[in-house]
């Protein structure tokens, strides 16, 4: 039981300091991660009850030592009765508590001292291994004072802060768990005959056809192919408004179901679902190193041989001022433990767990933690202008009539002339119907003129809808006004269809890729954050550039091909600028690759996207903006951390090593280690409180005149 439980010591440490090649050949089968749902937070659950556990034993079994300590009794007044054999309480009572508290701290030295890389474990082990050794000799060799109630209390208190440490990391790494309890254990499958069977998710396969009932969870990623619903995938997605499903919509497993039934066709199950990886992304994120943990390990490899200094430096000045006593080895152990770096081991892996946690609840999948923290010196970020600032599909973006016809009824003409079109510019004007909930009326005679447009019969009246090849066919006048919305349309790279009724032409709507409301406050957002955004295209000069003024981006790169894109990323690198590129993760790979931080935006559906540092699951620019804002919190509390866990050192090591001893002030090895524990504590708690950055974003109501978004209420 012992030597298990020391395994898992061993196997906690491995989690806190995420020295995985030293560790792992100290876990246990039950420990070991991926174990299914329950692997990686009940390896740190697990870990946090040992170190309670062993915590609660060791104090029980310290109270026989602190009692009979002569010590104590003489400072805090009180006699406790002797009897024959008392005097080998203390001894006795020590060793078993350093044997089933203190072990397990000098197992996990092992690998330090073995690779030449001492830390934290070794300090420690070095502290309560030079109080063990000291106090029996004096057993053997009677001196002036025994160290085995600062033993036992400094085990105590090593072991009290390792099990909040563990606490701290199990809660913070608990985004795996919420996502890993989002899947459902079994599903209605529904069979040949229309009946329904209860299965477990595991038995699932691609092409069988589910009943996902109101309220349930969905079991797999599929297709729906009857029934609407809205679909609940905050969890998933950030998107804290339910999504509404229709049959041909897909749907992601592990989402909520709302108040519809639905018929899901399954197309992904187990590891090649969604949330699987997602899960993957995330738990690759919090184990991969960065470099502010390799900043933070060179640290404490620092503070040994400052520890191991300030303790010889402290030993040759008490012996000369005295001689070598008790005293002097007092002082020695108290610098070793108060240098030692235990919360350094917590500050940075907490924080990028916490980080971790935060940007996939906000729909961020982090890939590279590296980039994640790069992200916040970006000076450039160029955006992929079809997908990802416009939406990537035809708009209807302005209007213009003439004669008795107002807006509202050239839509509701077009768009019943349209109804029986696939084309994207059909599907365009029924979309902009639809939106100012204009119902089309009925057409007959429908009939598609090759080249030119279509024609219908609406209300009995004629109507033409099509392009300038249509006027020519009809030999229609254009009205001044319509001229000169088609040439200012023209000058912004929009295409013009025209309406003629009764052989009038009566309206002409402008069309062009509609630009997302988002773009514009991620644009102004990103600017306030003195960032330089780009545009990237293969578009037009003249279509770009009108997108671009639109937006207010600073430079434009147009005409570009796919295979040549990440050559833009490299002429602004050129320029020594870090340079952020996103992009759709697929014919932007090679720009995502060659960007100090390539961002895929749209993709959450398809996480094995590669080419790609983060994964933005929202097609959402303004993800952008809360990215670069949360890499800068992560930083800011990785930096506060470093500071408080070694630069409390300063202060303290001297304090240690007995500096204002002469004027009657000095600290106790366990004082000495409570004050390294509250320092553990304090970097916890202040790794706790980048849970509440602000990375809300404006919401947006609509457009204002000048077609910027108005912010709302």
């Amino acid at each position: 039981m012992l030597e298990d439980e020391a395994e898992d010591a061993g196997n906690a440490e491995q989690a806190i300091a995420e020295k995985h090649e030293h560790h792992m050949d100290h876990g246990e089968g039950d420990h070991e991660h991926g174990g299914g749902h329950d692997g990686h937070g009940g390896m740190h659950e697990g870990h946090e009850q040992m170190f309670r556990r062993r915590f609660f034993v060791s104090t029980l079994l310290s109270i026989p030592v602190l009692l009979y300590s002569p010590t104590l009794q003489e400072w805090l007044g009180f006699f406790v009765p002797a009897f024959p054999g008392s005097e080998w309480i203390n001894p006795v009572f020590a060793v078993i508590v350093f044997a089933y508290g203190g072990i397990p701290f000098l197992q996990m030295a092992i690998p330090e001292v073995r690779d030449r890389s001492p830390g934290m474990m070794t300090l420690i082990s070095m502290a309560i291994s030079v109080a063990f050794v000291y106090s029996l000799a004096s057993v053997v060799f009677p001196t002036q004072s025994a160290f085995f109630w600062e033993l036992v209390t400094l085990i105590d208190i090593m072991l009290l802060g390792h099990w909040i440490e563990m606490r701290s990391v199990r809660r913070a790494s608990s985004a795996l768990d919420e996502l890993a309890k989002l899947m459902p254990d079994t599903a209605e499958r529904i069979t040949d005959d229309g009946e329904t069977e209860n299965v477990p998710v595991s038995e699932l396969e691609e092409g069988d056809l589910v009943l996902v009932r109101p309220g349930a969870s969905v079991p797999a990623d599929g297709v729906v192919e009857e029934g609407d619903s809205d679909v609940n995938e905050a969890m998933i997605t950030g998107e804290s408004k339910p999504v509404s499903k229709e049959p041909g919509d897909e749907v992601i497993g592990g989402t909520v179901n709302g108040d519809g039934s639905l018929r899901v066709q399954v197309g992904a199950t187990g590891e090649e679902t969604t949330l699987a990886g997602i899960m993957r992304l995330v738990e690759e994120a919090q184990q991969s190193k960065s470099r502010t943990q390799a900043l933070a390990d060179r640290a404490a490899g620092w503070l040994f041989y400052v520890a191991v200094g300030a303790a010889a430096v402290t030993a040759v000045a008490w012996t000369v001022a005295t001689t070598f006593n008790a005293t002097v080895i007092e002082r020695v152990v108290t610098v070793l433990v108060i240098a030692c770096p235990h919360a350094l081991g917590l500050a940075i892996p907490l924080v990028v767990a916490i980080n971790t946690s935060l940007a996939a609840q906000n729909g961020m999948l982090v890939r590279d933690r590296i980039a994640m923290e790069q992200a916040r010196e970006l000076d450039s970020i160029i955006f992929d202008k079809t997908g990802t600032l416009t939406k990537g599909e035809h708009g209807v973006v302005g209007i213009e009539t003439v004669g008795a016809v107002d807006e509202d009824e050239a839509l509701k003409l077009a768009a019943a002339v349209e109804s029986d079109s696939e084309h994207m510019i059909a599907r365009a004007i029924r979309e902009a119907a639809d939106k100012r909930s204009i119902d089309a009326p009925d057409a007959s005679n429908f009939e598609a003129m090759k080249g030119r447009g279509v024609r219908a019969t609406v209300e009995g009246e004629e109507v033409y809808v099509g392009g300038p090849n249509l006027l020519d066919h009809l030999d229609a006048g254009v009205p001044s006004a319509l001229a000169t919305f088609a040439e200012e349309a023209g000058e912004n790279a929009q295409t013009v269809v025209y309406l003629v009724r009764e052989g009038e032409l009566t309206a002409a709507f402008a069309m062009a890729d509609v630009i997302r409301e988002e773009s514009y406050a991620a644009v102004d957002a990103l600017h306030d954050l003195d960032i330089e955004v780009a545009m990237l295209t293969g578009d037009s000069s003249d279509v770009a550039n009108a997108v671009a003024d639109e937006l207010g981006i600073d430079t434009v790169f147009a005409e570009v091909l796919p295979e040549d894109k990440d050559k833009k990323v490299q002429e602004l690198q050129d320029q020594g600028k870090l340079v952020g590129m996103v992009g759709d993760g697929v014919n932007d790979a090679p720009a995502l690759t060659r960007a100090d931080v390539g961002i895929a935006i749209g993709s959450g559906t398809d996480v094995a996207v590669q080419s790609a540092d983060v994964i933005l699951v929202q097609s959402n620019p303004m993800d952008v903006v809360r990215l670069v804002k949360l890499s800068k919190a992560s930083y800011r509390k990785m930096q506060e951390n470093i500071v408080w866990a070694a630069g409390y050192n300063v202060f303290a090591i001297p304090l240690a090593a007995g500096v204002l001893a002469p004027i009657g002030i000095l600290l106790s090895p366990a004082v000495g280690a409570l004050l390294m524990s509250l320092s553990t504590v304090i970097v916890a708690i202040n790794a706790q409180l980048l849970r509440r950055v602000d990375l809300s974003v404006p919401s947006l109501t609509g457009l204002s005149p000048s077609g910027r978004p108005e912010p709302a209420d």
